[in-house]
């Protein structure tokens, strides 16, 4: 079990606002922010931005998507719940609260042997976990990232992190997550967390991402105030 790393809603919508000078002229779009009055468009700019500032993209897509007022509490709480599970229930991941999202983190050296995009026994078992805490909290969207260190060709770092995230889509949907929640994007050696330049860097950089964030239903629940526990 990994501690959950809480990354507060306060500090989000700080970090949000102080960086809205960058994406003045940037049309925006009804959706995930406009309770915080992001849109949809400018929140993943936004993202991209603090993305950079924090050494995570999948931690500044969520922090863009932050949804504020009494929906985005109730969203959090939602969250929380899920976040607490997933940690006390997933061996080998970090999980953290971000925004009104949760981000959990594996060493792809935990899931797949060297180079290789098949799946471990024992990391096949911790995604079967992971699995069965997603189908419980169904209001929600998937993102899975595959990420590799610079070691080989762009080329082939940029296939195995793709077929990385897949082989662990496949799987959850194996276990009964629906496809239609689950996206997957291979990023290759070109979002390092960490400098390619240590070992502990490379090992950090190795990893699959996964992102946990409203959908569409869940957003409706908050608003109205009728979100289902």
């Amino acid at each position: 079990m990994t501690h959950i790393k809480q990354f507060s809603k306060p500090l989000a919508v700080v970090l949000i606002l102080a960086m809205t000078s960058f994406t003045w002229g940037c049309t925006t779009t009804t959706g995930a922010g406009r309770g915080a009055g992001i849109g949809a468009a400018s929140g993943a700019i936004l993202g991209g931005i603090i993305g950079s500032q924090t050494g995570s993209w999948g931690k500044g897509a969520l922090l863009g998507a932050v949804i504020g007022g009494a929906g985005g509490a109730l969203i959090g709480d939602y969250m929380d719940a899920q976040a607490e599970e997933i940690d006390n229930s997933v061996d080998g991941a970090t999980v953290e609260r971000v925004g009104e999202g949760i981000r959990v983190v594996f060493d792809s050296g935990l899931l797949f042997s060297t180079a290789s995009s098949t799946l471990t026994s024992t990391s096949r078992y911790n995604i079967q976990k992971l699995a069965s805490i997603l189908n419980k909290y169904e209001d929600t969207n998937v993102v899975i990232e595959g990420h590799t260190d610079s070691v080989g060709t762009e080329s082939s770092n940029q296939q195995l992190s793709e077929n990385r995230a897949e082989s662990v889509a496949s799987l959850l949907r194996a276990y009964g997550v629906y496809g239609s929640r689950i996206s997957t994007v291979g990023y290759g050696e070109t979002r390092p967390v960490a400098s390619n330049e240590t070992a502990q860097g490379k090992k950090l950089n190795r990893r699959v991402e996964v992102l946990i964030y409203a959908n569409d239903d869940l957003k409706q629940q908050a608003e109205t105030g009728e979100l289902r526990m």
